[in-house]
């Protein structure tokens, strides 16, 4: 059987939910329609969320024939067959080639695209769930417009599943009554997903068709027992696990822990235990650095717990972890020093390390003037002025420490060394 989700496919763009940034009125992809034009397009966003609808409403309003091919299983030569037929297309303005998950074409058949999308003969329509500036083709997306779309609300899913109610109730002939705590349910489940939640829906109802009753009624403990886990979308190699990590980081440096645990735990639902290790053992002397330096000996500790322990239990120490850091006093001084200090490397006449800093292990060093370093352990406070940065960087300064209680504290003892260089 056809699953709900098609056979109660809207056909009208004004029957589609969601999307109003692209579909409300004014908006481009409804202009489009309004006009019977389409272009080339590349529609970037989470299943279930209207693509495959509105492509196919775009070639029903252009009178243009609709091939749809999934990227997954099609090849080169399942396009040249749709080239091959266009001489044979009576009635229709041309063709739209709807080619779901781009992403899984290699750059030889994305690339094999390109002629006909320049000469007209196709119009493509690719869906993707990643995001498309790192899977396509370069070219294929300058001769393209890229649209996101967004992942549904609970309302527009909800208006959806009345819908489907209604449409079932018509095809069983039965009166079906369903909560607004179920439809409720069931939209937060799906995990912003219509396809999921009308597939939820009619499993639900099918699973109940054989109560004695001219009228199905289905209550919360119905759905709840049906289903038990929300729809969880995250892709390891994708928008989700970095835009998962750089939240994680960004909460932690904002010093905001229930942010910071929550995008943990959107890490680790995904299976990133050894991604967010690494990235807690970074932040600890990132953002938190000289503030409290101890946070990443213990960052670290906790860390190689939960590698040792593993999923489930490694969450335990990794909550640990994020909630110190986030909780942490912050300073990224030490981070910044090395970076301006990379940046004069990389653009700047260095000139060499003074002659007294340099090795003097070895035979000869003195014949090639390798002398004249001060121990400083031999002088009153382990402290002796002399010149380390290169003749061409004197007096450059990288390191501006934080305004935090234990850089405080060094800033006072550099500045107590700055005085015994001024008062001689």
């Amino acid at each position: 059987m056809i699953p709900l989700a098609d056979r109660i496919r809207p056909k009208d763009i004004q029957e589609v939910v969601g999307q109003k940034h692209l579909l409300g009125k004014g908006k481009i992809i409804s202009n489009l329609i309004d006009n019977k034009r389409v272009v080339n397009m590349i529609f970037f966003g989470p299943p279930g969320v209207g693509k495959t609808t509105v492509a196919n409403i775009l070639s029903q309003v252009t009178d243009k024939k609709l091939y749809r091919l999934n990227a997954t299983t099609a090849s080169i030569k399942d396009i040249h067959l749709i080239i091959k037929e266009l001489e044979s297309l009576i009635g229709y303005k041309g063709v739209i080639l709807y080619l779901d998950e781009i992403q899984n074409f290699n750059k030889k058949q994305q690339q094999s695209l390109l002629e006909y999308m320049e000469d007209g003969r196709i119009t493509l329509i690719a869906s993707t769930a990643e995001n498309p500036y790192h899977y396509v083709y370069g070219p294929l997306i300058s001769r393209s417009m890229v649209f996101e779309f967004r992942p549904l609300s609970e309302d527009d899913i909800i208006e959806s599943l009345k819908q489907g109610i209604l449409f079932l109730s018509e095809e069983l002939q039965r009166q079906i009554e369903i909560s607004d705590e179920s439809m409720s349910y069931i939209a937060l489940m799906s995990g912003g997903d219509l396809r999921r939640a009308l597939n939820s829906l009619e499993l639900i109802i099918y699973s109940f068709l054989n109560r004695n009753s001219s009228t199905i009624v289905i209550d919360l403990t119905d759905v709840q027992e049906i289903i038990q886990n929300k729809g969880f979308a995250f892709d390891n190699k994708g928008d989700n696990y970095y835009d998962a990590l750089s939240a994680l980081q960004k909460s932690i440096r904002g010093s905001d822990p229930d942010a910071a645990i929550f995008y943990a735990g959107i890490l680790l639902k995904g299976g990133q235990l050894i991604s967010i290790c690494r990235r807690l053992l970074v932040i600890a002397s990132e953002d938190i650095g000289l503030a409290y330096s101890q946070a990443s000996s213990i960052v670290y500790s906790l860390t190689q717990s939960a590698l040792q322990v593993g999923l489930p239990e490694a969450r335990i120490p990794i909550a640990h972890a994020v909630v110190l850091l986030a909780a942490s006093p912050k300073s990224n001084a030490s981070y910044m020093a090395l970076n301006s200090a990379m940046e004069d490397i990389n653009t700047k006449n260095i000139g060499s390390i003074p002659m007294h800093l340099r090795d003097t292990h070895y035979q000869g060093a003195e014949k090639l003037d390798r002398t004249g370093y001060k121990y400083p352990h031999n002088y009153e406070g382990n402290y002796v002025d002399q010149q380390y940065l290169p003749d061409q960087l004197v007096g450059t300064q990288y390191y501006f420490p934080g305004n935090n209680k234990m850089e405080n504290i060094l800033k006072q003892y550099l500045d107590s060394l700055a005085d015994k260089k001024t008062s001689k």
